[in-house]
C-alpha cells in the first residue's frame, strides 16, 4: 500500500524520517513538550491500522542507538520530513537533516517517576511542584535516560528522568503518577566537621581546679593586741607546751608551789579539747601596787586681773 509516494507495509506504522528543530516551522511551543509534527500521509496510514490512542511514537536514532518516545501535535509538515524540540534532538544526538526512525507503540500507564535536577537552582522556585506540574501536562509520556526542559521566568531547567515504573516508557496522560526527587547534579554535601576533644576530662579539670585553690586554714594570722603595743610573749600553739607555760606561772609567782599546782590541773582540762570558764590558771598574779611619789606642788601663777593699773588724770 502507497501513499502519496510513500511506502507502508504491514500493520504497523513505522517509518524513517529527517528531522529539523521546531524553529524551522515557526513553531516554538513544540519546545515546552514532547509532541512532534508529522506529514500527512502518516496521517493516513494510521487512520487505516487499529492504533491505540492517545497516539505515541518510539524514537530511534540507529547510528547511536539512543531511544526516546513522544506524541504527535499536528500533521502539517512535508513529507519525508518531521520536527520535533530541539531538546528531545539533543537527547537522541541528532543534527539537523538526520535520519530518524518512528514508530507507533503502546505505553503502560506510569505509576512512578524520579526526577533530578540539573542545578539548585531548580529548588530555588517559589513553587516548584506546581511549576512541574503544569510542564509536564504538555508531555504525553517519559522514557528513562531523558532530559526534559521546564521553561520558567523566562529561565532554562533541565531535568534528568532517573526512573520510571513499571516500564522504561510510561504514559502520563490521565495517570495517578508518584514523583520522586533526587539531589540536584551540583549539590554537594556540607562538610561535617568533627567536634573538638578537650584536652583533658571534665574529672582531670576538676582535679586540677581543686590542686590550684588554697585550702581554707582557720586562725592562720598573727595575734595582735587593741592598744597596738608589741606582745612581749606569744601563747603556745598547742596543749602540748603546756608543762612549759606552768613553769612561767610558777617563776612569776616567786617560785612558789601553791601556784604551780592548780595552773597545771587547768591546763590537763584545757588540753582535752574543751574550754573551762572561771579558771584562774592563766591568770598572772596581781603585781604589788608601788608607792605613788607625791609631787610638791607647783607655785601657782598670778591670775590676770582687769583694771588693776595705775591711775592717771587727764589734767596733770
Amino acid at each position: 500500500m502507497f501513499f502519496d509516494g510513500y511506502g507502508y507495509h504491514g500493520r504497523s506504522f513505522e517509518q524513517t524520517y529527517r528531522c529539523y528543530p521546531a524553529s524551522f516551522i515557526d513553531k516554538p511551543q513544540l519546545e515546552n513538550g514532547d509532541k512532534i509534527i508529522m506529514p500527512p500521509s502518516a496521517l493516513d496510514r494510521l487512520a487505516s491500522l487499529h492504533i491505540d490512542y492517545p497516539m505515541l511514537f518510539e524514537l530511534r536514532n540507529d547510528s547511536t542507538e539512543r531511544v526516546s518516545h513522544c506524541g504527535v501535535l499536528e500533521f502539517i509538515a512535508e513529507e519525508g520530513m518531521i520536527y520535533m524540540p530541539y531538546w528531545m534532538m539533543e537527547n537522541l544526538c541528532l543534527q539537523e537533516g538526520d535520519i530518524v526512525t518512528v514508530k507507533n507503540v503502546t505505553l503502560p500507564k506510569g505509576k512512578y517517576v524520579k526526577l533530578q535536577p540539573h542545578t539548585k537552582d531548580f529548588l530555588d522556585i517559589s513553587n516548584p511542584k506546581a511549576i512541574l506540574e503544569t510542564t509536564l501536562r504538555n508531555f504525553s509520556c517519559l522514557t528513562t535516560g531523558d532530559s526534559i526542559m521546564v521553561a520558567y521566568n523566562n529561565k532554562k531547567y533541565y531535568i534528568d528522568i532517573v526512573e520510571t515504573k513499571p516500564s522504561n516508557g510510561i504514559s502520563i496522560i490521565e495517570t495517578d503518577c508518584e514523583v520522586d526527587f533526587a539531589p540536584p547534579l551540583d549539590y554537594k554535601e556540607p562538610e561535617r566537621t568533627a567536634p573538638s576533644r578537650p584536652s583533658n576530662s571534665p574529672a582531670e579539670v576538676q582535679e586540677d581546679a581543686t590542686e590550684v585553690e588554697p585550702k581554707f586554714n582557720p586562725f592562720t594570722g598573727g595575734a595582735r593586741r587593741l592598744d597596738g603595743k608589741p606582745l612581749k610573749q606569744q601563747l603556745p600553739p598547742s596543749s602540748s607546751s603546756s608543762g612549759s607555760s606552768d613553769k612561767q606561772v610558777s617563776v612569776t609567782n616567786g617560785g612558789k608551789k601553791s601556784a604551780a599546782a592548780p595552773s597545771s590541773q587547768n591546763s590537763s582540762r584545757q588540753s582535752q579539747g574543751k574550754l573551762v570558764f572561771g579558771s584562774n590558771a592563766n591568770r598572772a598574779p596581781e603585781k604589788q601596787k608601788e608607792p605613788v611619789k607625791e609631787e610638791p606642788p607647783k607655785k601657782e601663777e598670778p591670775k590676770f586681773q582687769a583694771f588693776s593699773g595705775k591711775k592717771y588724770s587727764l589734767r596733770g
